[in-house]
């Protein structure tokens, strides 16, 4: 595989010495500068320490002693921090799946994983992560909504919204896009990318999560439409 164009920081937290040190062996080679530690506490302090680690990537294991991965991805996003993260688990099933990225993470790999869908997803997160904000507007605007694009905030009625990464980017997406009818092929793409592993299930329980938080009536809802056979559609 060619080397990364750029040089990004990843953070690996994982307790499993075997397996820390080949993902970060395996992304040194990729051309990241790679910081490795073995528990959620230390992560934490990497991030709110000072001066700050800057770290572009959070490779996350869940199972760790201490302050779990879990607890952690909650505590980097009550703080705003908005470091895109991939949970690597031996977890498997859905609840835990969607526990994981209900709380704040960005992808999700099960273990045993090859180290080539790794790399793959560790690359797809950083693009997005790093496309240019300049090309945006800063707000986006529709009924009693307000999406502040430089403050990844969202506004309903003037009160703060609590979304999660995946909740924010679908609304932005549909924001910039009035009308257009999104199969959920094409929101799988666009959110999670086109190296995400998983169903169109996962793009269901996002809306049902988006609409509780966004509309009058999350059963009948107004803004969020769902277009039979197709897709979902905003406005």
């Amino acid at each position: 595989m060619p080397a990364a164009v750029a040089t990004s920081r990843l953070l690996v937290v994982e307790d499993d010495d075997s397996i820390r040190e080949t993902v970060g062996e395996v992304l040194r080679a990729e051309g990241y500068d790679v910081l490795t530690c073995g528990d959620g506490a230390e992560a934490l302090n990497l991030f709110t320490s000072e001066p700050a680690q800057q770290v572009d990537l959070l490779v996350l294991d869940l199972m760790l002693p201490g302050l779990g991965g879990l607890d952690l991805c909650r505590e980097l996003r009550r703080i705003n921090n908005n470091t895109p993260i991939l949970v690597i688990s031996a977890r498997d099933s859905e609840t835990d799946r969607v526990l994981g990225l209900e709380v704040g993470a960005d992808d999700y790999l099960v273990k045993p994983f090859g180290l080539r869908e790794l790399v793959a997803r560790c690359r797809a997160l950083l693009r997005r992560a790093q496309q240019d904000p300049s090309v945006l507007p800063e707000i986006y605007s529709h009924a009693n909504l307000c999406l502040y694009v430089n403050e990844c905030r969202v506004t309903r009625d003037g009160n703060d919204l609590n979304l999660s990464p995946k909740e924010y980017k679908i609304l932005e997406l549909f924001l910039q896009h009035p009308k257009r009818v999104w199969s959920r092929d094409q929101l799988l793409e666009k959110i999670w990318g086109i190296d995400f592993v998983g169903d169109t299930k996962t793009v269901d329980v996002h809306i049902r999560w988006l609409r509780e938080k966004i509309e009058e009536q999350p059963s009948s809802p107004e803004l969020i439409r769902t277009v039979r056979g197709f897709g979902y559609r905003f406005g």
